[in-house]
């Protein structure tokens, strides 16, 4: 399995997504689970494909609060053993969410600028004046000085993130096989795009779980990922 694709099981609940993974098999060793899922076994389904399966688990809940209430949060989730969590990228979040991990194999995520957004957003939500790109970078290099095992960005900006003197883990959302529709993504590149920029995993979800045949469409995003 490669485990550089992860699939977004942004299904209505834990049998779906169960259901999902069995149809995938071996294809797919890495799975997000985000908010969407949070009411409906969320994590439950994360703890049986990590403990049952032997899967990888992204946990994408986006975490931002006070340091304290993001460090007892993170905490109680490092007890299921999960790979990798995310919080917003803003350093007093990244600090707190490393020592709520401390001593687990959890891996903090930072969130730069999400890539269903575009400049007129962020000036909606009175966000600094700026190309996008340099803020998602800049944000980027604060997540890592706070001590993020990794952020997640377009892959537009990727290959200016992995040449920071700092980087490590770049996980983008935000990818598409060619010729498929974008649905609420905004900044997006195609999966083999995305790895010649310096990404380490991608993520993907619609393109996967609605197709006719999700195995099918799996390998051929890893097979255009490897060409």
């Amino acid at each position: 399995m490669d485990d550089r694709l992860i699939v977004a099981l942004d299904v209505p609940d834990a049998v779906a997504g169960l259901n999902l993974a069995e149809r995938l098999g071996d294809a797919v060793g890495f799975y997000k689970i985000g908010l969407g899922m949070l009411t409906g076994g969320g994590l439950a389904l994360a703890n049986e494909l990590k403990q049952d399966h032997g899967k990888r688990i992204f946990l994408d809940m986006k975490l931002f609060d006070i340091g304290a209430t993001v460090e007892s949060a993170v905490r109680g989730l490092a007890r299921f053993d999960l790979d990798f969590l995310t919080v917003h990228g803003d350093p007093h979040v990244i600090r707190a969410a490393k020592e709520g991990a401390a001593g687990s194999g959890l891996k903090i995520l930072g969130v730069t600028i999400l890539t269903s957004l575009e400049r007129a957003d962020l000036d909606a939500g009175m966000i600094q004046a700026g190309d996008i790109h340099d803020i998602t970078v800049e944000r980027a290099a604060r997540a890592f000085e706070a001590g993020a095992d990794g952020i997640i960005c377009s892959p537009r900006e990727a290959a200016a993130i992995r040449a920071l003197p700092n980087a490590r883990l770049i996980v983008t959302p935000g990818v598409r096989p060619a010729g498929a529709a974008l649905g609420d993504q905004k900044r997006v590149e195609t999966p083999a795009s995305a790895i010649a920029a310096g990404v380490d995993h991608i993520v993907v979800g619609r393109p996967v779980w609605q197709a006719a045949d999700p195995r099918a469409a799996a390998q051929a995003i890893l097979a255009e990922m490897r060409g």
